[in-house]
């Protein structure tokens, strides 16, 4: 080793950024792929409540709209891990990028048109929700297969920083859209988005780089494994790793609680409660981003992090405070700072948890456990988005916003009483 390592300490850490890219003819299409359709989707994000309220006026029918979309993509999940640990991963995520493309286009026009109802949106959302549970598995699974163990961490990291970056630009193009001129605009350039990507995919498929990786090797023919075997296959491995089963169950109710209250009553606590601009609640989401940034970039840093599950349900617990602190401000600034650490402590967990999936996970199985996870961590979202906007019609949405936060606290604090999550590394 050089003795002046210290003046080169700056340069290894920006080359372990760019290793995914010098070692892996993959990650470039795959991560571009992604990149711009998160572009699209950061700019919905802020746009759909936007509408959802203009047409409405009502949490209810904002948690019904989320259901609709929350749904079809929980009851996919089960088929789509087997579909796709069976057939071509990348031809799965090309399938799912051209009918969201379609989707979010017929939504740009029926806004246009001014003939979008609420019916029409339930519709469109739920075909949504059904194709990104048929997309986020085979995400997921090339993912761990393009990532190997010497990018891992970098490949994870980078992943994330870029995504977030996106979502720096896309929250307040979105809140502008909707401001100046028409929210149309915003799903069409979703909808352009899914396009662009559908292509980097064809690109990928046309060059051949992960083919190799698409294909599950498997030596037992089709016929002799049926789709509920090769689904319990699935739980045995999580049953193999306390720290995945119990995370999972875990965040079957943490997430009900968060999620809730990220998606559901955050913009209505900037639009409806405070009546700020909807700028305004995109530069909160942008703050988001970048908390979610800052911990990327401290993630990715090192190649190897131990107490691993003291710090990513730490790192849960501060984005909980986070969200009940919010109850108690008025000034956007503040509202904007809080956001930014919630970002922060969810990227932390979310990095964790990739990492430890794919580390621990046989890629021929990925599929099948990921979409348990999602299963898992989801399935009751549904219901929480509809018990979230209700409740909030029903005894307000500050007191409501406390309820929960406490409530996934209480849920964090308890699974860190359990040996398995504190000393998993």
């Amino acid at each position: 080793m050089h003795i002046d390592a210290p003046l080169k300490k700056k340069p290894r850490v920006l080359d372990s950024f760019l290793l995914p890219f010098i070692q892996s003819r993959s990650f470039p299409y795959l991560w571009l792929s992604q990149l711009i359709s998160m572009l699209g989707g950061s700019v919905t994000t802020v746009i759909l409540p936007m509408v959802v309220y203009s047409l409405t006026g009502s949490t209810t029918m904002m948690g019904l709209v989320m259901s609709a979309y929350m749904l079809p993509y929980v009851l996919m999940l089960p088929l789509s891990g087997w579909i796709v640990d069976r057939y071509d991963r990348v031809r799965i995520m090309m399938l799912s990028d051209i009918v969201r493309f379609i989707v979010m286009l017929a939504i740009a026009v029926l806004i246009f048109s001014d003939v979008l109802s609420v019916p029409m949106l339930f519709g469109l959302v739920s075909l949504y929700g059904l194709m990104e549970g048929l997309f986020q598995p085979a995400y997921s699974a090339v993912r761990a297969t393009v990532f190997t163990p010497d990018i891992r961490n970098a490949a994870n990291a980078l992943t994330q920083v870029s995504n977030q970056g996106v979502r720096l630009i896309g929250p307040v193009l979105g809140g502008l859209i909707v401001s100046s001129m028409s929210a149309s605009y915003g799903f069409g350039l979703d909808a352009l988005t899914y396009l662009i990507s559908y292509l980097c995919l064809l690109v990928l498929v046309k060059k051949s780089l992960i083919s190799h990786q698409n294909k599950p090797e498997t030596s037992t023919s089709n016929s002799t494994f049926t789709w509920k075997r090769e689904f319990l296959e699935g739980i045995t491995i999580l049953k193999g790793h306390p720290w995945l089963w119990i995370t999972i169950l875990a965040f079957c109710f943490i997430n009900i609680c968060y999620t809730g209250i990220i998606v559901i009553l955050i913009p209505w606590l900037f639009k409806v409660h405070l009546g700020l601009d909807p700028l305004a609640y995109g530069i909160g989401i942008t703050c988001s981003g970048v908390g979610a940034i800052a911990a990327a970039l401290l993630f990715g840093s090192k190649r190897q992090w131990h107490h691993r599950g003291i710090i990513a349900y730490g790192a849960v617990i501060l984005s909980g405070v986070a969200l009940l602190t919010m109850t108690f401000i008025t000034s956007p600034i503040a509202l904007s700072l809080l956001m930014a650490v919630e970002g922060f402590g969810l990227m932390i967990f979310g990095l964790i948890w990739e990492t430890s999936l794919q580390e621990l996970v046989p890629p021929e199985a990925f599929g099948r456990v990921v979409s348990l996870d999602l299963l898992g961590s989801f399935a009751l979202l549904p219901l929480s988005y509809f018990l979230v906007g209700w409740i909030a019609d029903q005894i307000g949405g500050v007191i409501t916003i406390t309820i929960f936060a406490s409530i996934g606290l209480a849920i964090v604090a308890s699974v860190l009483c359990v040996p398995a999550i504190r000393r998993f590394q």
